[in-house]
């Protein structure tokens, strides 16, 4: 089995994080390594994270422990803490989920017979602030459909994430080789759909039809479902203009970074074709007259397609709504 570590970031998580890492304590594969890391929270995080960093040394884990002076934001933090430990597989872990307990086991064992694979990703049961299950899983809210999982289980994750993501670092695994071409994240970019797109130009990203964690939503997360989701209803106003904006600018940034990146230099023409449709539907949406005729450019083109969701996408710029 490939060697594995936990890589659990924390900021000011002390109402949740107890639960977490009692979850972490009672995996039935323990990692070989604990990467704490905590971006300088104020509360009692730093207390919880030395009490369970003595747990787990006693039990013969690693641990690294690691407090930020400052506060450097999430994906930051990531960055950061990903690169502390040398083991084979990092496991992403927020402060305030539940692992179920087979999680690491499951997962570093489809890992094991597939060195082409970069990163696994699972499901999650949804719960509430208070840990109680909503009846609903991430892939049904993220309305995953049978076409995407099929091109995720046989080799083309790539297409699936070019056109939306449905990975969550929460419950993915990844192995540690991938960070010195993914590093460091776009600017604009959740360190997991980045990881994911270019884990997918460089070998295999594959997805675990089983719940791995219980994924809590609450009005503190930093990243939630309703995020995910893109929920927000951007109107006919700057909201959506700025949306659309800064759509552009993400795969800008992709580009730039495939680019520079030999591993990646065969998804470049991809890449850059999926800035053509960030950069014509931020053009759409700030266009008044001319949108049905810049919309109907892009649809010929075929992007929308590819890239969206046909017509619903095209419809959705014309009239200026999601």
């Amino acid at each position: 089995m490939p060697r594995c570590a936990v890589v659990l970031c924390t900021y000011n998580g002390e109402r949740f994080l107890p639960a977490q890492l009692e979850s972490l304590r009672v995996q039935t594969q323990q990692p070989a390594t604990y990467v704490l890391s905590d971006d300088a929270s104020s509360d009692n995080t730093w207390a919880l994270l030395e009490a369970f960093a003595a747990d787990r040394s006693s039990a013969g884990c690693e641990v690294i422990l690691h407090r930020n002076e400052t506060n450097i934001g999430y994906v930051r933090h990531f960055e950061q803490a990903l690169q502390r430990s040398d083991a084979e597989l990092l496991f992403l872990c927020d402060q305030d989920d539940v692992w179920h307990p087979r999680k690491i086991e499951r997962m570093a064992s489809v890992f094991a017979p597939r060195p082409a694979l970069q990163v696994l990703h699972g499901d999650a049961r949804l719960v509430d602030g208070e840990g109680q299950p909503s009846g609903r899983r991430l892939f049904e809210v993220l309305e995953v459909s049978a076409s995407e999982m099929e091109a995720m289980h046989s080799g083309r994750a790539f297409d699936v994430l070019l056109r939306r993501n449905i990975v969550t670092g929460a419950a993915m695994a990844m192995r540690r080789s991938l960070l010195s071409s993914a590093l460091p994240v776009g600017d604009g970019w959740a360190h997991d759909e980045w990881f994911a797109i270019l884990g997918a130009m460089q070998g295999e990203v594959d997805t675990l039809d089983e719940v791995v964690i219980d994924y809590r939503q609450h009005c503190n997360n930093q990243i939630g479902v309703q995020e995910k989701l893109g929920l927000q209803q951007w109107g006919l106003g700057r909201g959506r203009i700025e949306f659309m904006r800064r759509g552009e600018t993400r795969w800008l940034t992709m580009e730039r970074h495939v680019a520079g990146t030999p591993s990646c230099g065969r998804h470049l023409r991809d890449v850059q074709e999926r800035l053509r449709h960030a950069q014509a539907r931020a053009k759409v949406s700030v266009a008044s007259s001319s949108r049905l005729r810049q919309a109907w450019s892009e649809w010929r083109s075929g992007r929308y397609g590819r890239f969206g969701s046909g017509l619903r996408s095209a419809l959705a710029d014309v009239l200026g709504i999601d």
